[in-house]
């Protein structure tokens, strides 16, 4: 973990409540597809954590939801400089998964899958990404992964684009190995969908890096703080409540 200074490079919306936005700066703690920043906005005592859609050594794109006051001041903040906490949680361990893993993620657990998609492919592998959203306005970044090369499915609840259904109607049956961020019960489907995999999980989070205790949650092995010893974890470690 490391605090740094960074610089909004741009900051704009993709979908009615989704944005985009670029940081310049010293970005070399970001080590691992997965991984999440915390930022610090005026006036509010708790961090805002978003997890990493790209980054280099000299920068890093987020992507994240107005769902309340932090992430809308966020998205009326155009320029100047963010107190950010970078290379939080522990990402994603690619070097578990076979030649043609399988990345699903909806709404904005899409967002942490697209740098992962780069790194399995510099590694040469082969993965296949299925996003699901509930209906056509709400998706984004499917040709972001289309221009890597990469299949792409898109599932709509509603039917309005692509598949109809979750993203398991679209899923292969019984796939040997999944990257997946979503909304829990997203994941419990795919979990119940896969033979082996990592999954990402959204937590609220008080400090963001393992302090506080606020996020820990049960697993196999005992208690793990999803902020630090998480935000993934392995298919065999989780347990999930009744």
């Amino acid at each position: 973990m490391e605090q740094v200074y960074l610089q909004i490079k741009e900051n704009h919306r993709i979908t009615d409540s989704v944005w985009k936005m670029k940081l310049t700066g010293d970005c070399s703690h970001i080590t691992a597809p997965g991984q999440f920043i915390n930022i610090k906005l005026d006036g509010l005592f708790l961090r805002r954590p978003i997890s990493v859609y790209d980054a280099d050594l000299n920068s890093v794109t987020v992507i994240y939801k107005v769902v309340g006051k932090g992430t809308a001041q966020l998205s009326k903040t155009s320029s100047g400089v963010l107190d950010v906490l970078t290379g939080l949680g522990n990402g994603y361990d690619t070097s578990l998964s076979g030649q043609s893993p399988c990345l699903v993620g909806g709404g904005v657990g899409v967002p942490p899958l697209y740098l992962l998609a780069k790194t399995l492919i510099k590694e040469g592998k082969s993965p296949r990404v299925i996003l699901g959203f509930n209906q056509k306005s709400e998706i984004f970044c499917e040709d972001d992964f289309k221009k890597l090369g990469v299949d792409v499915a898109v599932t709509t609840v509603d039917g309005s684009y692509g598949v109809k259904g979750f993203v398991t109607d679209a899923m292969p049956e019984n796939a040997d190995y999944v990257f997946s961020c979503g909304p829990e019960p997203m994941l419990k489907a795919v979990f119940s969908h896969c033979k082996d995999g990592q999954f990402s999980f959204e937590e609220r989070m008080g400090c963001g890096f393992g302090a506080c205790m606020g996020c820990t949650c049960k697993t196999v092995t005992g208690y793990k703080r999803i902020c630090k010893d998480g935000p993934v974890l392995k298919k065999e470690e989780i347990l999930w409540n009744a």
